[in-house]
């Protein structure tokens, strides 16, 4: 009433006011985010494919298409990607090992043509094969995602087959015997934030092992219970709130390769591009997309969406990826041990 008195205006109308003057803060203070931010992409997911045989609950780029980008059109990108300054490549899905061979080459052209500094693929492990790992694994870091090692919490997450921990294992044995870097993801939300994990990550040994707060993306995993199909995903029901995610990583900090990422951290310091090479932008509001830097460019296409360097930084983005497989792992006194499961 007073403000109305004062201005001449209806309560209404100061509203709306207030309204469009908040909405336009955020759009000015986005744009010089954009213009502020460094334009280099110094470490890029690349998600290939969307197409994955596992249904993860909380998966935040979910089976929306089944395009895959030629290996001429590819590898066109990922050179241009290398001259804008990109040194590290993370092949992500979806599950990239569903194209084995594709995957394979292309890790081989970054790292023997390109000469990334580090070339990393992103999976739940379920194809991996000792025989491709033979080919190709000189050229890549292995990062395989298990969410818990009890395998009804996996079935229930979604990932689960009765096999998951029984193939885990194999694979850091195999990583070993290759001299690959064997890395681990972890979502961590409503079904495994009680779970203690430390003593089998311990077993497993891995280089670094990343610990993810589930995080809900507008328009991949937040869909309604009455839209949900095989290409959505609804984690509401899996979210966990900021104090939980904490007392998990408080059971897990000692471990020396455990690197906790909380949803502050992730939303916006990750360069994503698609299956059409285009940056997705999955911060705060409904995720959208830039054009295709095999279009317009590198540079022009983030424009388009905002990456948060100081969050990259600050959740260890620009580690020393030359270190050797053992310089910086999990190992205790019970890494090496066979586990029966």
């Amino acid at each position: 009433m007073i403000l109305s008195a004062i201005f001449g205006r209806s309560q209404s109308d100061l509203l709306a006011i207030l309204v469009v003057s908040i909405a336009t803060i955020a759009i000015i203070t986005r744009q010089w985010k954009k213009l502020s931010l460094p334009t280099v992409p110094v470490s890029v997911n690349y998600h290939f494919t969307r197409e994955c045989n596992k249904t993860c609950g909380f998966c935040f780029h979910t089976e929306k298409s089944s395009f895959v980008e030629s290996k001429q059109n590819a590898q066109r990108g990922l050179r241009l990607l290398k001259e804008a300054g990109m040194r590290k490549i993370n092949f992500a899905g979806g599950e990239p090992f569903l194209y084995p061979r594709f995957l394979g080459e292309l890790c081989q052209y970054c790292k023997t043509v390109l000469h990334l500094e580090s070339v990393s693929i992103i999976t739940n492990g379920t194809k991996i094969t000792p025989s491709w790992l033979q080919q190709y694994g000189e050229y890549v870091d292995v990062r395989v995602s298990c969410d818990s090692f009890n395998e009804q919490t996996n079935i229930e997450i979604g990932r689960g087959s009765g096999e998951n921990v029984r193939k885990l294992f194999q694979i850091s044995q195999w990583c070993r015997t290759y001299g690959i870097k064997f890395k681990l993801n972890t979502v961590v939300c409503k079904l495994n934030c009680q779970e203690d994990m430390a003593e089998t990550v311990e077993r497993l040994a891995p280089f670094r092992w990343k610990c993810f707060q589930v995080l809900l993306v507008e328009g991949e995993n937040d869909a309604a219970d009455t839209e949900l199909d095989v290409r959505k995903r609804n984690a509401k029901n899996l979210m966990i709130s900021d104090e939980e995610y904490e007392q998990f990583c408080s059971r897990h900090r000692h471990l020396k390769c455990f690197v906790p990422e909380p949803n502050n951290l992730m939303a916006s310091s990750y360069l994503i591009l698609d299956e059409y090479m285009r940056f997705l932008d999955k911060g705060p509001g409904y995720e959208t997309a830039s054009p295709s830097i095999l279009e317009v460019g590198v540079a022009k296409a983030m424009e388009f969406i905002t990456w948060d360097a100081k969050s990259f930084r600050d959740r260890g983005g620009t580690y020393d990826w030359s270190k050797k497989v053992d310089d910086e792992s999990c190992r205790g006194k019970n890494s090496g041990k066979e586990l029966e499961w």
